[in-house]
């Protein structure tokens, strides 16, 4: 039949008009399910899974969507080397400076200060993260960090909560290695103290007769967290087997670089910012063959003059020990009691502090 009314035309007419309408709603449905199922798969966070392979653009590779992260932002190697230059507060010598690898993008160091509160929950003796009540604590830390901000406007001031997760003991205790490991359930309330205050976290180790090779590793999940970074103490190794607290003990270039090692694994398998150690010191013997101690772009590593008493003592500590041995970036710990054992003495001002040569980029207080 090659007549076709006019009714017929509309009818037909209608039906595709139908059609192209439910196509144009299966692809609106479509696209809003695809946005839904980016959303719902964290589209711009890190990745959970150590399996999942990026390309070089951060886009994720395999699955069934591909999901582009947010990168940081490049690092500003000009303003990194004005503020080192700015940290070596003028010094001469050469030393300072130190030549190391740009960090990964993400660096904190030299860019921010960081002023930390150090302790143990079970102790009130141990530093005043543990001596006072959270609340308080934190109030006090706040107040530390604005006193640092006025004494140096020019570097941001970062609050951190420095926490002991192994601590030595003067007793073997479980397997004879003279150390207890903290239940995750006080890291975790650290943690939760620190976000209160946009705080980072360092858990510190005193590894006693034990070893860094197995006490670090038990500490990997929190360790994988972008703002969890690391503190080792070389006081409380004991090498020869002694009891801790009898005499000093020491860490080796070789126990610094497994640490870094293995911190600068994580960062490149996760895809993580730099992490930092600090690594405490007083004495010469503390930390043996620094020169062999390496630097790593996923790695910051901070020499903390972890020494108390008199202005001048401490100050002398410094410059023998970390000044002239310069590994990286430095760090100064300031008692709110053993400063005051030694006649006349007192605890430090952010601006006496900031004499040094270098400026130490890394403030705790215990």
């Amino acid at each position: 039949m090659l007549h076709i009314s006019g009714h017929a035309v509309e009818n037909t007419a209608a039906k595709e008009q139908v059609s192209v309408v439910r196509y144009l709603q299966r692809v609106t449905l479509l696209a809003a399910l695809f946005a839904f199922v980016l959303l719902s798969t964290g589209c711009g966070q890190t990745a959970s899974t150590a399996d999942q392979v990026k390309d070089s653009s951060g886009v994720q590779i395999g699955g069934d969507l591909p999901v582009k992260r947010d990168l940081p932002k490049p690092l500003d190697s000009a303003l990194y080397d004005q503020k080192n230059i700015q940290l070596a507060n003028g010094d001469t010598s050469g030393l300072w400076p130190v030549k190391a690898p740009y960090p990964l993008p993400g660096a904190i160091l030299p860019f921010k200060r960081i002023v930390s509160f150090y302790g143990n929950l079970y102790s009130t003796k141990m530093g005043i993260l543990g001596e006072l009540p959270p609340a308080q604590m934190l109030a006090k830390l706040k107040e530390e960090v604005s006193n640092w901000q006025k004494a140096d406007s020019s570097t941001e001031v970062l609050p951190a909560l420095h926490y002991i997760a192994v601590t030595a003991q003067g007793s073997p205790g479980k397997g004879g290695k003279y150390r207890l490991r903290m239940p995750f359930h006080q890291i975790d309330s650290i943690l939760n103290m620190a976000k209160r205050i946009d705080a980072i976290t360092f858990i510190d180790v005193q590894v006693g007769l034990s070893t860094l090779q197995e006490e670090i590793p038990e500490l990997e999940k929190y360790l994988l967290m972008p703002d969890v970074h690391l503190g080792i103490d070389p006081e409380f190794s004991m090498k020869g087997g002694q009891r801790p607290g009898t005499v000093i003990g020491t860490f080796n270039a070789d126990d610094i670089n497994y640490v870094t090692g293995y911190l600068a694994d994580l960062v490149k398998k996760h895809n993580l910012p730099p992490k930092i150690l600090v690594i405490h010191r007083f004495t010469q013997a503390m930390v043996k063959d620094y020169k062999q101690i390496k630097t790593r772009p996923e790695v910051q590593i901070v020499m903390d003059m972890d020494g108390w008493g008199h202005q001048a003592r401490k100050i002398n500590t410094y410059k023998h020990f970390i000044y002239r041995e310069p590994v990286q970036f430095t760090g100064f710990k300031i008692f709110y009691k053993n400063d005051f054992r030694e006649a006349n003495s007192r605890t430090m001002t952010p601006e006496e502090v900031l004499r040094l040569k270098p400026q130490p980029i890394y403030i705790q207080y215990q």
